[in-house]
Parts: C-alpha cells; structure tokens; sequence
C-alpha cells in the first residue's frame, strides 16, 4: 500500500506470499525514523520531487517527509492513543491495536494515518472486506497515498482480480516511481492479464 506505527512493515514481493507477508516491500508504511516535519510542510511539492527524484536514495528521502506529513497528529489525545498503538503492535496485540484505532477514529476521522493503519491491521487479520473500507477512508482523504494503493492491490490479487490489481499497481507506480516490488509485480501481471508481447 516503507514499519506499520514507525515499527513493522509489510510487504508482499509475490501474489503467493501475501498470506505471509514479509519485511521488504509492497504494504508501504512508513520507514521506522521519519525527519521532523511541520504542519505546513508542502505535500504537493514533496509528490513533485518524488517523481522527478533522481535516484532510489533521493527518493527514500523524499517518501519518508510524505509519511512524516501523513503522520502529524491531529490533536495531543490522537498522538497518545497512537503510540499505544505502536505497543499493542509491538506485542502482537492486534485486537487491542485496532480497538485504538477505532477510538482514534471516532475522535479526529480526518487523522489519514488512522484510518491507514487500521486497514493494514485488518489485512494482517485476513479481513479484506474492513481492510478495503479503510482503504477506501484512506484514499479518499489522499488519493495518492502509495501505501494504501500497494495493499489496495494486493487484496485484489488476493481475492482473484489480476486486471483490477494491475490498475492499481501502475496507479501507485505513477505516484511513486521508486516502489519497491512493484515492477515486479506490474511485469508478472501484465503478463498473465495482458499476455507477453510476440
């Protein structure tokens, strides 16, 4: 959809591992140090340099300010229930984890990360249909939220739509051009959707 709360990541580099999804890359989340950014930080200039980064490390730089924009809390209580989050993440408390989450949501519903996070708990629970409402929540406060468009993908690749997951994939692509795994993926299933070029 880059560790879920600034501690664990979840990545999928093939549709057969995304029942177990490991630390490399494709559920984008945030990197586990983000820089200090302020409110006013210019997320559209940030896309723009994203694009035009001139390498993988530029980009890794760039990507990180986005997530650090995502992730201003909206009010002190939000930042405090967030990083109880973080613990309940950190002890494989997923239950807890997302009650918080529903709480956080409840109070600031425009707080972006939120709804995020709760998506990516949700996939991690095997539960598609709350992760792609959150993801849905998710997207429409950003449309360009390249994390929430890799997860958004995987599920469609796990529920069986490869042409719906290509779309996606490329969607994310063209947002951040330095995703890991998902030119791979894009080429495996363009392949399989589209058929290999003669």
């Amino acid at each position: 959809m880059a560790a879920l709360l600034c501690a664990v990541t979840f990545a999928c580099p093939a549709v057969a591992q995304v029942k177990n999804p490991d630390e490399n890359g494709t559920f984008a989340q945030p990197p586990d140090t983000l820089p200090k950014v302020g409110r006013g930080q210019d997320i559209e200039r940030l896309f723009g340099a994203l694009k035009t980064a001139p390498s993988a490390e530029a980009a890794k730089a760039v990507e990180a300010r986005i997530w650090a924009v995502w992730m201003i809390s909206p009010s002190d209580t939000a930042t405090l229930l967030m990083s109880r989050v973080r613990a309940a993440v950190e002890a494989k408390n997923l239950d807890l984890a997302v009650q918080l989450l529903d709480s956080i949501i409840v109070l600031r519903p425009d707080y972006l990360e939120a709804w995020n996070r709760r998506a990516t708990l949700h996939f991690m629970r095997k539960d598609f249909t709350r992760s792609l409402d959150d993801i849905r929540q998710t997207l429409a406060r950003e449309p360009r939220h390249f994390g929430a468009l890799a997860g958004l993908g995987l599920i469609m690749q796990e529920l069986g739509e490869d042409k719906r997951a290509l779309e996606i994939y490329r969607k994310a692509i063209e947002v951040n051009p330095h995703m890991p795994r998902i030119p791979d993926l894009i080429k495996s299933l363009t392949e399989k959707v589209e058929g290999r070029e003669i």
